[in-house]
């Protein structure tokens, strides 16, 4: 899916993609620390807070452009040596802290430029990140801007219930309600809390009715309005007329007429709507905000309470930095998004000459997203054979042999394109004589270092053409080594997964050097999906992420960036690898301290969840290795040593170490 218009010429084939087959001297030459922050594009997602300082390090300035930062691999190497081991998730409350002000500052802002008669007040989807943490400073953050929190269900009605105590802060109550979901919101209000009451099912309705009645409270609620105009990107679908939440015209106009009739229509005060998360293309939003509007207008009209208009989530996130539509990006700034959401109300409040409500938002990618690092190491690689382990063939070797080395000799910039054709064919059947045992599986090795060598030669030889065939093109992933990665991507990003959702990931360190590598990331599960092959990039996704040379006992670290919305929640214990080791770091006038400490799963913990005792494990152990004695297969020193490490490995990381 390109970012770009198909009117726009094509550009050259990457030659920056292609230099791991290039000379290790000419690969090294001229490397910055500019070219990598262009190459990554650091500065496009990650400003204000993400660069590179002039040893090559990452920096994290966690205050934005206010000042401060803080060097990444020696906040790594720090927190190491509190006993804290990789994968690291690494929390900045100070980048919470700015990215709530920021989204309050560009409302702020677009409330005086339209000099609208009203007030903002955002809230935060308590599904994007439920870590108690997080949540606390969300609160602790928000209290200048009476900045609230939403709920999808009843789990985290109780969070926010408990953890929300700013005076006049909006607690949204989204999602599926039963008698108790509703009626504990409306108790909410005996403790000076403002719940609303969301109604997004006709049979929510009557609950509410009778709840009120038997309570003796007048709830505040609102409606949620399925509109006609759908989203865009992956989450399109969660507008339009099949979509899984919301009421019709005609169900929000029966609310209405229910409501009137048992002299409740005071209580209506809020219209929602949500088109979908991760929002890429303006047009969207404000032709959402065009229809929404028209229904809160005419909802006024027909006498109800209306104060609040709720423009739902959406705000998205610019992964990709390439300021586009493009699913992992989006084409306008959070004030653009403030501006419209301002003077699209406005106006229809204008023309209806209604008095213009109270905005609310439910922006949680957009706030949580830049706070959080997965910083991960790498354990090894995996490379395609190189051209130094060719021997050529003499005349009495096998055909196959002599012919892909007669492709490996003549192949050039015009030979190109046939030669490799041929060169898989040569390939083919060296496999299929190797089959039929006509081929030894020494001549199978050297016709597959050949063909391999044809490849890379292949791909230098295009490097600066105009036009590069599709099927060699392709290659630079089929060459790409791959990089074995301390980390469960199921666990840890499980969108890059399910989803296809990119995500910034490059090293945080030695970015002063050529990474001259080309590599995909492959996991620790035993599951062929459990790897990392599109990475983020200016004209598209590439498949390949540029990587530098592993060092003998040197660490290798990489860290992904934006993953502070949904992964932490989402992922998934396949193979049984666990939470991650999480630190909280705050900013201080003399630098940072780690504010909290969480551990990540144990081993005695995951299995637990999977309803296996350590003790019982431990036990069975033991009497199987009693057994082993008296049979005389094990000795007693071996059968201590089992145990000992069996006792030791429950209570460790379920990662390596």
């Amino acid at each position: 899916m390109a970012k770009f218009n198909s009117l726009q010429p094509s550009p050259r084939f990457d030659r920056a993609a292609l230099e791991h087959v290039l000379t290790s001297s000419e690969a090294s030459q001229g490397w910055t620390i500019e070219a990598s922050e262009e190459l990554y594009r650091i500065h496009s997602w990650g400003d204000p807070y993400f660069s590179i300082n002039a040893d090559g390090h990452l920096t994290v300035s966690p205050k934005g452009d206010r000042g401060g930062s803080l060097d990444l691999l020696e906040l790594v190497e720090a927190i190491k040596q509190r006993n804290l081991n990789l994968p690291l998730l690494i929390r900045f409350s100070d980048i919470l802290e700015d990215r709530i002000e920021r989204i309050n500052a560009c409302f702020a802002k677009a409330i005086a430029r339209y000099k609208y008669h009203g007030v903002y007040r955002g809230v935060f989807p308590v599904k994007c990140n439920q870590q108690r943490q997080l949540l606390e400073d969300v609160v602790r953050f928000g209290k200048p801007y009476q900045f609230g929190l939403e709920a999808g269900s009843k789990p985290e009605l109780l969070i926010a219930l408990a953890t929300l105590d700013t005076p006049g802060a909006l607690l949204i109550c989204n999602g599926y309600k039963d008698k108790d979901y509703i009626e504990t919101a409306m108790l909410g209000q005996r403790l000076g809390q403002q719940p609303i009451v969301v109604i997004e099912q006709m049979n929510e309705v009557d609950i509410a009715i009778e709840a009120s009645q038997r309570l003796g409270i007048r709830p505040v609620l609102g409606v949620r309005a399925k509109l006609s105009t759908k989203g865009s990107g992956r989450w399109g679908v969660s507008a339009g007329d099949r979509a899984k939440f919301g009421l019709a015209v005609p169900e929000i106009l029966a609310v209405v007429e229910r409501l009137r009739q048992v002299d409740m229509l005071d209580c209506l005060q809020l219209l929602h709507f949500h088109i979908g998360s991760q929002i890429s293309a303006i047009s969207v939003v404000k032709e959402a905000l065009r229809e929404a509007s028209r229904i809160y207008v005419e909802l006024v009209g027909l006498g109800a309470n209306m104060q609040y208009l709720d423009v739902g989530g959406g705000l998205a996130v610019d992964y990709d930095g390439s300021q586009t539509s493009f699913y992992a990006s989006k084409n306008y700034s959070t004030q653009n998004y403030a501006n419209d959401v301002v003077a699209e109300v406005q106006e229809a409040c204008r023309m209806k000459g209604v008095t213009v409500p109270t905005l609310v938002s439910e922006s949680g990618r957009a706030v949580v997203s830049h706070q959080s690092v997965l910083v991960f190491d790498v354990l090894g690689s995996s490379d395609a054979p190189s051209q130094d382990d060719i021997a050529i063939p003499e005349a009495g070797d096998h055909v196959i042999l002599r012919e892909l080395y007669d492709i490996y000799q003549n192949l050039n910039a015009s030979t190109v394109q046939e030669l490799y054709n041929d060169a898989i064919q040569f390939k083919e059947e060296a496999i299929s004589l190797f089959n039929f045992g006509y081929l030894s599986l020494a001549e199978r090795a050297q016709a597959e270092r050949l063909f391999w060598a044809c490849c890379r030669k292949a791909l230098s030889v295009v490097s600066d053409a105009d036009y590069v065939p599709e099927d060699i093109e392709d290659l630079n992933q089929a060459m790409a080594s791959i990089y074995y990665i301390n980390l469960s991507v199921f666990q840890s990003m499980p969108d890059a997964w399910a989803i296809d959702q990119l995500f910034p990931i490059l090293p945080i360190h030695r970015l002063n050097e050529n990474p001259s590598c080309r590599g995909t990331l492959a996991d620790l599960t035993c599951d062929s999906d459990g790897k990392l092959t599109k990475f983020i990039d200016l004209r598209d996704v590439k498949h390949v992420l540029e990587l530098h040379p592993l060092q003998p006992g040197q660490p290798y670290y990489l860290g992904m960036f934006l993953g502070g919305a949904y992964q932490e929640i989402m992922g998934n214990l396949h193979n049984l690898f666990g939470d991650t080791n999480a630190v909280h770091i705050h900013m201080t006038p003399k630098g940072y301290q780690v504010e909290h400490v969480v551990k990540g799963d144990t081993m005695t913990e995951v299995l637990g969840y999977v309803q296996y005792d350590a003790e019982d494990m431990v036990e069975n152990i033991r009497r199987r290795s009693e057994r082993a004695l008296h049979d005389n297969q094990i000795t007693l020193e071996e059968s201590q040593l089992l145990i000992k490490h069996y006792e030791h490995s429950l209570s460790q990381y379920t990662y390596l170490i």
